[in-house]
């Protein structure tokens, strides 16, 4: 399985960095991991030769996005992460922020979906980590965001649907 602790991943990144791969970072909570996450971890890893993704842990999720969630454990989001075949790498973070994994992994490059920004636009109150990156020498880029698949939707839609 490729889900690592931080200490290993960055023994992995330094053998990446030697051998002269590109590596791509992204993070987030990829709770119920749908078609949006899917496309969007496609095309980050089709920016570089290895994806590595940082799962928010239980309680870094719960800061962010309420005492509702996660619906599934962080173990569990790394182990449906990491089996993607675009995925190289998982780990999972406790902070609030990944900026602890940036300044650690050094990425060539780091992506975010569309709700984050545009293109190389960005809005760095949301995105802290952007500024590790580029203090490191490495490059943010956003993805386009793909309307219609988040997460809150879909359970949104399962609520509506299955209220008694």
């Amino acid at each position: 399985m490729n889900i690592y602790t931080l200490t290993e991943l960055v023994a992995l990144r330094t053998s990446w960095r030697v051998a002269g791969l590109k590596v791509v970072l992204t993070n987030g909570v990829f709770d119920l991991i749908h078609v949006g996450h899917v496309q969007y971890l496609t095309a980050a890893r089709a920016l570089g030769d290895r994806l590595i993704v940082a799962i928010n842990s239980d309680e870094s999720t719960r800061q962010l996005k309420g005492p509702l969630r996660p619906i599934v454990p962080a173990t569990e989001r790394a182990t449906i992460v990491a089996a993607l075949r675009c995925v190289d790498a998982v780990t999972i973070f406790h902070e609030r922020t990944a900026e602890t994994v940036v300044a650690a992994l050094a990425p060539d490059l780091y992506v975010k979906g569309g709700d984050y920004g545009k293109g190389t636009t960005f809005d760095a109150t949301r995105l802290p980590e952007a500024r590790v990156v580029q203090a490191l020498g490495g490059e943010v880029r956003i993805l386009p965001f793909h309307e219609g698949h988040a997460t809150t939707r879909l359970i949104e839609r399962i609520v509506e649907r299955y209220r008694e």
